[in-house]
């Protein structure tokens, strides 16, 4: 009785979230997008756990929040990327950076410089580049005192943004 109650609660749930996902300002329009979290298979236990964390800022309408905690993940991504050769790319292309582990290159290598460097490991265009540029300046927006205050929309295209930049950079190699 108790196990066909919670079913019947939980199908009411998904219906109201079915409902009222197609306002634009609706917060059940984060409890549907599944699809989002389907993206994040292919990545570390760490940076799925930031990125959830990132949706669930969004959840609770913490939307500066969700940007910081997006590229955190993201961060964490091209760090590994960048290390999974033991740094010989990197340490090719900036002859004068002593890194030998990520967390050197963490507390060494401000974020700027190391998205610079993605053009030059060949990992994105300079196009690209400029986009990641763009995400660390809206990201520097969110986790300073600024006037930037996104919304729901910002921060769900804040997160898929980051999704479709890591999905672009996994395949490549160094």
């Amino acid at each position: 009785m108790i196990l066909e109650l919670l079913k019947r609660v939980k199908a009411f749930e998904r219906e109201a979230h079915n409902i009222l996902s197609v306002h634009e300002t609706s917060i059940s329009r984060v409890i549907l997008i599944e699809d989002t979290y389907k993206r994040l298979d292919a990545l570390s236990i760490r940076q799925d756990e930031l990125i959830r964390q990132a949706l669930k800022c969004i959840e609770h309408k913490l939307f500066r929040a969700a940007h910081v905690m997006a590229w955190a993940g993201f961060m964490d991504f091209l760090e590994e990327k960048i290390s999974s050769d033991g740094f010989k790319k990197l340490k090719g292309v900036r002859r004068n950076w002593i890194i030998n582990t990520v967390e050197e290159l963490r507390e060494k290598v401000p974020e700027y410089q190391l998205i610079e460097a993605t053009k030059d490991l060949k990992l994105c265009t300079k196009n690209e580049m400029k986009g990641l540029i763009g995400l660390l300046n809206r990201r520097n927006e969110c986790a300073h005192p600024s006037t930037y205050f996104p919304g729901l929309n910002e921060s769900l295209g804040y997160v898929s943004e980051i999704l479709q930049r890591i999905e672009n950079i996994q395949p490549k190699t160094l």
